[in-house]
């Protein structure tokens, strides 16, 4: 299975959808069983996932964590 349609699912999955036609919660698992990748781009989108979240609390978000949040999405920037 093509690493794209995984990540699409990880994605889904992450904000609360359905997964896409023809794809389980099973074979999801299993490809991320034997690819790293797909695990280090789960693991990135679940950190971004939180970071947004902690950013756009009401009276929780400050500036110092929005810009260390802003500077991970850069391009190029080391996983946090």
């Amino acid at each position: 299975m093509h690493c794209a349609r995984i990540r699409t699912a990880l994605s889904a999955r992450l904000d609360g959808e359905e997964l896409p036609p023809g794809l389980t919660g099973r074979r999801l698992e299993e490809h991320l069983s034997g690819c790293a990748d797909c695990r280090e781009w789960q693991a990135r989108a679940r950190a971004l996932a939180a970071g947004i979240g902690r950013a756009a609390a009401p009276g929780e978000g400050d500036t110092a964590s929005v810009d260390a949040l802003l500077a991970r999405l850069r391009p190029g920037s080391a996983p946090g």
